[in-house]
């Protein structure tokens, strides 16, 4: 791929143009974007979302970034476990989704988190204002993804973490058609009946399959500055937790 075009699922497609892309997707979703996750991964996104906080191990006290986080699941995880103690700032470039995301907090009672639009690749944060990062199902979706694991690593303090929620690469081979015939097929058709839109759901099942496998992805994040980076795999590898450090 040449230096000015980038994936946009199984497109190519203009740098510049992508992240306006991306943004039309989730402006288009978010009103039904958790009931679709609710379908699609028969509630399984409930538990890898559990177990990454688990991961995250959020502290009395600390400020953690939830990035890219939409209608807020993380962010109510972290504040449900930490109560008073915790601050949380919900991040996100698309606007319909952090409206999403602070809506359903407040009907939760959990006022006490900040909201802030930004933009994965150049966070508005100090450098080393955050003890941890967390980002679920996000990264995926943005145009530079070193530039993103460049800019996390920036808000760390040192000894700070960073928790990377996505999708990756099966890792039963037996599995792969039915696998493939659940996202190319039914994906796309519930995205249709439930949301009414059947392009932005094939959208985000194609940019599964272009996005690092999980060593891949690894490698990335020590490229970028992150040390003792590890990752866990869930659901047989469709979905990882990887984990890094700004020692």
């Amino acid at each position: 791929m040449s230096d000015d075009k980038t994936h946009f699922g199984f497109r190519d497609v203009p740098v510049a143009e992508k992240a306006a892309l991306v943004d039309a997707v989730f402006g288009s979703v978010a009103g039904n974007y958790d009931v679709m996750n609710d379908v699609m991964s028969m509630g399984l996104h409930r538990l890898w979302k559990r177990f990454a906080i688990d991961l995250l191990a959020p502290r009395p006290g600390e400020r953690i970034l939830d990035l890219a986080g939409g209608t807020g699941d993380l962010s109510r995880l972290i504040l449900n476990r930490l109560r008073s103690d915790a601050q949380v700032v919900l991040a996100d470039i698309n606007a319909e989704m952090l409206s999403c995301g602070r809506e359903q907090l407040l009907d939760h009672g959990l006022a006490q988190a900040q909201f802030v639009r930004a933009d994965a690749q150049s966070l508005p944060f100090a450098k080393f204002s955050m003890d941890a990062v967390i980002i679920g199902f996000g990264l995926r979706n943005v145009t530079d993804k070193m530039q993103a694991l460049k800019s996390m690593l920036q808000a760390l303090k040192p000894g700070g973490r960073a928790l990377i929620l996505e999708f990756s690469k099966l890792r039963v081979k037996r599995l792969q058609q039915l696998y493939d015939d659940y996202s190319f097929k039914f994906i796309p058709a519930v995205g249709e009946l439930i949301a009414k839109d059947r392009g932005s759901y094939e959208y985000m099942v194609e940019s599964i399959r272009v996005h690092p496998d999980q060593e891949t992805m690894k490698t990335m994040m020590l490229e970028a500055g992150f040390e003792r980076v590890d990752y866990h795999n869930l659901a047989a590898g469709v979905v990882a937790v990887h984990r890094g450090y700004r020692l």
